[in-house]
């Protein structure tokens, strides 16, 4: 059996999110030839083109490269999106590209960002689970709403309402990633 090319990939990937080497090359600011020349194995995009190239694609940067698709199955959890309702503040997550609408409007997907020192959720490993702790104020205007923690295989959400304290216990069954929301400060992650 024959390895597909990155090149082929490339083409295929294309063809699988229905654009035409012109589209593709106008997302990317390159020439249509450029797209025919790497979909022909006659050159690769440079190399500050691979991370918009993948993201246009829908593809995770590994996989497009190396064809590793198992690698990339392997991380769908990780890869996990989150959006909130701003009228509603229901919840909705979803595994890859979706389009998403509540209460009449469309959802962006929240943008995860590193939390600072003093916005980190603490976490004490006891027994078989991570106990989750916040000294954020719970109040109906400013509270976390959610805290997630997501595994390769796995996504645990855990809904938090204004007049609970944070206070949490997760199963410990590997790494992964703590994650928590709040109108103030966003989608916010640490690694455990």
């Amino acid at each position: 059996m024959m390895q597909e090319t990155t090149g082929a990939r490339i083409g295929r990937l294309r063809r699988e999110k229905g654009l035409t080497q012109a589209a593709l090359a106008a997302m990317l600011g390159v020439s249509p030839k450029a797209v025919s020349k790497w979909e022909n194995d006659k050159g690769l995009p440079d190399v500050s083109l691979l991370a918009p190239l993948a993201a246009a694609l829908g593809a995770d940067l590994k996989a497009l490269l190396t064809g590793s698709e198992r690698a990339e199955k392997g991380d769908n959890m990780k890869k996990t999106r989150f959006y909130v309702c701003p009228e509603c503040g229901s919840i909705v997550t979803s595994g890859g590209n979706a389009e998403i609408a509540c209460c009449g409007r469309k959802l962006e997907a929240l943008l995860p960002k590193k939390a600072a020192e003093h916005e980190m959720l603490r976490a004490e490993s006891v027994e078989n689970d991570w106990y989750i702790t916040s000294d954020h104020p719970m109040t109906k205007e400013d509270h976390i709403s959610f805290v997630a923690f997501l595994t390769g295989d796995r996504l645990q959400l855990i809904r938090q309402y204004p007049e609970w304290d944070l206070s949490l216990r997760i199963e410990k069954r590997q790494h992964g990633t703590l994650l928590w929301y709040s109108k103030k400060e966003g989608l916010l992650y640490r690694y455990l």
